[in-house]
């Protein structure tokens, strides 16, 4: 006989638990189920938590599954798959406010990296972003200007540069990813760099860093000693 969430005894039920000892006493299963809200014919809100959590290798790995992988799981229709991955992208986005990057002083090439790992570092496609900061170094704001494969055909200096004469920057760093998780540069990496400098100095313009963002861990041209420190 299956047991029904609203057939358990009150301390098992998350609702119940939730208003009793707050948010912080529920499982990871039990905040699942809060979100699913029902489940399907013999099978509880709180099983069906437990059945898409056993998927994972992690709670953490939780923001990999696609839409198509949630809804080919049985017992996950459109519903509950929007509400799983709006609830993901929702507590992505709070935890990248709290590392906001816009008018805060660069101190270093891994404040740049903790930023960012959160933002791109588990992507599967490439994100360029340029920073832009002023003469003290400090951050004017960020833009994404590519998504995809980049390359020299791809990441034109003009671009890069026009946005940093539109915001008056002295010095920009350029981020951008390797989904494949390998972080070492590429030949095109070190291609776009170069003819960044070239362009940056004529235009009295430094480029500062080039970062490439791994989930784990960074490649700093800078810290490489592949960009002259300023």
């Amino acid at each position: 006989m299956v047991v029904k969430i609203k057939q358990l005894p009150p301390l098992e039920r998350p609702y119940e638990k939730l208003e009793l000892y707050g948010v912080e006493s529920l499982s990871n299963e039990e905040l699942l189920a809060i979100l699913l809200k029902t489940g399907f014919k013999d099978i509880s809100s709180k099983e069906l938590s437990s059945m898409i959590i056993s998927k994972v290798d992690s709670i953490s790995d939780l923001k990999s599954l696609s839409y198509e992988k949630l809804i080919s799981m049985k017992g996950i229709g459109k519903s509950k798959a929007c509400t799983i991955l709006a609830s993901i992208e929702l507590a992505r986005r709070i935890e990248e406010d709290k590392y906001e990057i816009k008018n805060r002083k660069l101190t270093s090439s891994e404040m740049v990296y903790e930023y960012y790992k959160l933002k791109i570092g588990d992507k599967k496609q490439e994100y360029f972003y340029v920073v832009y900061l002023d003469n003290a170094k400090n951050i004017i704001r960020d833009k994404l200007l590519f998504i995809g494969t980049i390359n020299y055909s791809v990441v034109h200096p003009r671009e890069v540069f026009k946005e940093a004469y539109m915001l008056s920057a002295s010095a920009i760093i350029c981020v951008h990813n390797h989904p494949s998780g390998n972080i070492f540069p590429s030949k095109e990496d070190i291609e776009i760099t170069q003819k960044l400098e070239e362009v940056g100095i004529l235009l009295g313009i430094k480029v500062l860093d080039h970062l490439i963002i791994g989930s784990q861990n960074y490649y700093s041209f800078l810290e490489n000693r592949d960009i002259e420190r300023s």
